[in-house]
C-alpha cells in the first residue's frame, strides 16, 4: 500500500494540471479549541476554491499520509483526541507503526512535495525561540525550508518567537524570504515587525517566476512568502508584545518545553487577548490560502 493516498479532487487535479494549495493539520489538532478548528478548516479550504485552486489538507491516519481528506473525516480529526503532532523527525515513526498524526510545517512540507503539491500555506513558520542561546530550541521548520521544494505562504514566523534571529537563520540557510506587498517581514498577528524583508514582490505572477527561476537553478529548498495579515485584522505589535512576553514568562516559570511549547503559548495568548489572538489567527490563515492559491494559479 502507498504511503500516500490522494483525495479523489486532489488526485483529479493534479492529473489534470490544476493549481493545488497543501493546509497543515496540526492548526486542527493542536492549534484551535473544537469547533473553531473544524470551522475554520472548511473556511480555509472554501478560500482557496473560490480563487480557483483544489485544497490538500494533509494529514495522517492510521500510518498513511493523506493528501486531502473528505468533510467527514475532517471534521472526526477535530473532534478527535490523540494526534501526534508531527515534525520530520518523527513522521516516519507515524507512518511505521500505523499511528494518527497531524502535520506542522515542516512535515506538511514533506508531504506536499512527495505528493506533486508545489505550493503550501498556512498561518506561521515555527522558528527560533526565545531565549534559544540557552535551550537551543529552534523549530525544524528552518531546516526544511533550506532542503525541501516548496513555497510556504505564511504571515511571518509566529510573534512568540525571536523574529530577529529567525530570519538571521533563515539567511544562513540560503531561504528567500519574500514581503508581499510589504517592504517589512510580517509579525504573524501584526502587520509590522520593525524587521526589513530581504526581497518584495508585488504580484503572485513574481512569485512564481522566482520559483520557476529557482528550479531552472536547480537550487534546494523553498520559497517563504511572509504574507501580512489584513489591516482590519491585526492586533498591533505595540498591544500585542505585553501578552507575548507575559505568556513566555509562564512558559518558562512552569518549564514548558519542546513540541509542548507553541501550544501552550498560543493558548495563553487566546486567554491574555480574551480571544482576539483567535480571530486574527482565522483572518490570517484564510488571507493565506487565498495567496496560496493565486500563487498555485499562477504557477499553473
Amino acid at each position: 500500500m502507498s504511503l500516500i493516498v490522494h483525495s479523489p479532487a486532489v488526485a483529479a487535479a493534479l492529473a489534470a494540471g490544476r493549481p493545488v494549495v497543501a493546509l497543515e493539520s496540526t492548526i486542527i489538532t493542536h492549534g484551535m479549541p473544537w469547533p473553531r478548528n473544524v470551522e475554520t478548516a472548511r473556511r480555509v479550504e472554501r478560500a482557496v476554491r473560490e480563487e480557483g485552486a483544489e485544497p490538500a489538507t494533509i494529514v495522517v491516519l492510521d500510518g498513511v499520509i493523506h493528501a486531502g481528506v473528505e468533510d467527514a473525516t475532517l471534521e472526526a480529526v477535530g473532534r478527535a483526541g490523540g494526534f501526534l503532532k508531527l515534525s520530520r523527525a518523527d513522521l516516519g515513526y507515524a507512518l511505521a507503526s500505523g499511528r494518527n498524526g497531524s502535520t506542522t510545517v515542516a512535515a506538511t512540507m514533506i508531504a506536499a512535495e512527495r505528493a506533486g503539491i508545489a505550493v503550501f500555506a498556512t498561518g506561521g513558520i515555527g522558528g527560533v525561540h526565545r531565549g534559544a542561546e540557552r535551550t537551543y530550541d529552534v523549530s525544524a521548520d528552518l531546516q526544511e525550508l533550506a532542503r525541501t521544494a516548496v513555497c510556504v505562504v505564511c504571515a511571518g514566523a509566529k510573534a512568540i518567537l525571536d523574529l530577529p534571529k529567525t530570519l538571521e537563520t533563515l539567511e544562513t540557510l540560503g531561504v528567500p524570504v519574500v514581503g508581499y506587498g510589504t517592504d517589512e517581514f510580517p509579525a504573524f498577528w501584526s502587520r509590522s515587525s520593525g524587521l526589513a524583508a530581504p526581497i518584495r514582490l508585488d504580484t503572485p505572477g513574481e512569485i512564481a517566476a522566482l520559483i520557476r527561476a529557482r528550479r531552472e537553478l536547480r537550487l534546494d529548498g523553498g520559497v517563504l512568502v511572509g504574507n501580512p495579515i489584513p489591516p482590519a485584522d491585526e492586533i498591533a505589535a505595540a498591544e500585542i508584545n505585553p501578552a507575548i512576553d507575559g505568556a513566555i514568562a509562564q512558559a518558562d516559570a512552569l518549564g514548558v518545553t519542546g513540541k509542548a511549547l507553541t501550544p501552550f503559548l498560543l493558548s495563553r495568548m487566546l486567554e491574555l487577548t480574551e480571544g482576539r489572538s483567535l480571530e486574527a489567527n482565522v483572518a490570517l490563515v484564510e488571507n493565506n490560502a487565498r495567496l496560496g492559491a493565486r500563487i498555485a494559479m499562477a504557477l499553473a
